[in-house]
């Protein structure tokens, strides 16, 4: 049913900063939380950053005070705003539900932080 189309990913400096952008179809955001997710090569997929429906946030420690989820409701879309990123932020984001993901994940966008 729901689908999720990551964008807004790229090539930064570390100390750059990146907006990523999550669409879905339908009504996801009246109804469950979404999460961005994402997986470096040879890694394991983690939660980044969380959002509900009711606006409350919460992210990784590897992130906080560089992330910040978002969302507009009108549009179906959430957003994750990168600043201060580090080599260690590179990776394939994904937007998924939260807390309990569709077993289905998008292409997902690559962000790379490299100089």
């Amino acid at each position: 049913q729901v689908q999720f189309v990551e964008s807004g990913g790229g090539l930064v400096q570390p100390g750059g900063s990146l907006r990523l952008s999550c669409a879905a179809s339908g009504s996801t955001f009246s109804i469950y939380g979404v999460g961005w997710y994402r997986q470096a090569p040879g890694k394991q997929r983690s939660l980044v950053a969380s959002t509900i429906s009711g606006g409350s946030t919460n992210y990784a420690d590897s992130v906080k005070g560089r992330f910040t989820i978002s969302r507009d409701s009108a549009k179906n879309t959430v957003y994750l705003q990168m600043n201060s990123l580090e080599p260690e932020d590179t990776a394939v984001y994904y937007c998924n539900s939260f807390p309990l993901p569709r077993t289905s994940w998008g292409q997902g966008t690559q962000v790379t932080v490299s100089s």
